[in-house]
């Protein structure tokens, strides 16, 4: 018995023998699974510059299926019949986002692991682009708000006050009009001088003032621009800020005052708060309203704000579009913003139709930003601008809402003008959805709202700027926030 082996020591061999073989062979096995196994698409949608279910150029899609990893590319139909890559986020859970080429088409899209190994492939849908050649040209006003614009805080500190140097400059870089500070509250600025004015129109600018207010003597504010029209000003620009929050009564004042001495079809602006949802209790609806400023030249300080100059634009466009009046956005020269950021938003302002558009400002820009304001504009691409306008809904509040609430009633509805959505105005817009074969849901959206802009304020007897209408009880909200900081332009 002792020279024959147990049972024992028989298994010990096998686990020996055996055991190291079969564990290489199912780690043989089991390898293919991730490093070689061919990926699977389940879906791809849009959840970024999205248009319905289509994606824009340049928007974001998201893949959802099997087999996906780091590393793992998209690949995409392109102008030309081509095809194109780009590398996907792995987020786990058989998720990877993507961004589309710019270039990208409608058509069959599938990924590719890092492996080589290649997935079914999808329908993919992607909107329209509007690249591929330059913006055309937007109909013109025939005002010094079309083409180019500069603001001037001090004189003294753009090019030293040396009048020939500035319009040297301006016509190097394309500038057409010149914004000169010309006011602020109750003082009049004497830079703004008839001889400057008369000196720039000889050099072949046109030139306008701009005033700061505050609200606390509209009258004389009012007063002091229109002085800026008696020293020759070409337009006016009213920059009015936290300061005005809530003071309907002030903005009435002001604009009843400055249209009884300028004129109703002197051109004027309003350079306010760029994300009216920001400021429920500014009187958007008064400066913007009859009589009122027949330009909306929003501060839209990409930089400052945040989010890039995509979102910003959008945003801004999205709720000053409502106003009905023709937006030349006021972009951000100061705190070095990139040359691709200014010739972006110079694109999208040209794709949204804007004849004219202007730079905060002269003493602030540097050398290389005077160069992209003035450089030749190429083919726009990326994301399509939003072409939407803000949706209204039960439980809003602010000057948005009024200005809705406004243009119900001018439709002949009965519709209360407190600017907060409750159920009489849900009801009002039900009513109003159904008699213009509109989709009966109750919210203000982009249709509702170009029906309802083709009612007249004015020609309805709705003209409230010139009126005593009651403050609203929104002029008491406060700001969800100031997008953009308090200035130091006083």
């Amino acid at each position: 018995m002792a020279g024959r082996p147990s049972r024992s020591d028989g298994f010990r061999r096998w686990i020996a023998v055996v055991a190291p073989v079969a564990a290489v062979a199912t780690a043989l096995c089991a390898a293919p699974a991730t490093a070689s196994a061919r990926p699977h698409v389940s879906s791809v949608r849009c959840y970024r510059s999205c248009v319905g279910k289509r994606v824009t150029p340049g928007g974001r899609v998201e893949f959802r299926g099997s087999g996906m990893g780091n590393g793992t590319r998209a690949v995409f139909p392109v102008a030309g019949g081509k095809k194109r890559s780009a590398k996907g986020v792995w987020l786990g859970r058989g998720r990877l986002k993507v961004r589309v080429p710019g270039n990208a088409r409608s058509g069959r899209v599938y990924v590719v692991t890092s492996a080589g190994q290649k997935s079914n492939s999808v329908k993919l849908q992607v909107a329209p682009s509007s690249g591929g050649s330059a913006p055309p040209p937007p109909t013109p006003t025939g005002t010094a708000f079309d083409g180019n614009g500069m603001w001037i805080w001090h004189v003294s500190n753009s090019n030293g006050g040396d009048v020939p140097a500035m319009i040297s400059r301006a016509q190097a870089h394309g500038v057409t009009t010149l914004f000169i500070k010309s006011s602020d509250g109750t003082n009049f600025w004497s830079q703004f001088s008839p001889a400057l004015v008369a000196a720039l129109h000889a050099g072949g600018l046109h030139v306008c003032g701009w005033q700061y207010v505050y609200g606390d003597s509209p009258s004389t504010e009012a007063d002091l621009g229109a002085r800026a029209k008696t020293h020759g000003a070409d337009c006016l620009v009213i920059d009015a800020e936290s300061q005005y929050e809530g003071k309907y009564t002030s903005a009435r004042t002001y604009v009843n005052r400055l249209r009884g001495k300028v004129g109703d079809n002197y051109p004027v602006g309003l350079a306010g708060f760029p994300y009216v949802d920001y400021h429920p209790a500014f009187p958007y609806s008064v400066f913007l309203g009859p009589r009122g400023a027949q330009f909306n030249v929003p501060q839209v300080y990409w930089k400052e704000i945040g989010g890039g100059v995509d979102a910003v634009m959008n945003h801004t466009y999205r709720f000053n579009r409502p106003y009905d009046r023709p937006i030349a956005p006021l972009g951000q020269l100061y705190h070095s913003p990139s040359r691709s950021d200014i010739l972006r938003f110079r694109q999208i302002a040209a794709a949204q139709g804007a004849s004219g558009l202007s730079w905060w400002d002269w003493e602030e820009a540097s050398s290389a930003s005077w160069n992209a304001i003035g450089a030749q504009l190429g083919a726009f691409g990326g994301p399509a601008p939003a072409t939407d306008y803000a949706v209204l809904g039960r439980g809003g509040r602010g000057d948005l809402i009024l200005w809705a609430q406004e243009h119900l009633r001018a439709a002949g509805e009965n519709a209360p003008t407190g600017g907060q959505y409750g159920s009489s105005t849900e009801s009002a817009v039900r009513r109003f959805q159904s008699s213009h074969g509109l989709s009966v849901n109750g919210k203000v959206d982009t249709a509702t709202w170009k029906a309802l802009l083709g009612y007249s304020l004015q020609a309805a007897g709705k003209a409230h700027a010139a009126s005593a209408a009651p403050t609203p009880p929104t002029a008491k909200l406060p700001a969800r926030r100031n997008e953009i900081p308090p200035p130091n332009r006083r």
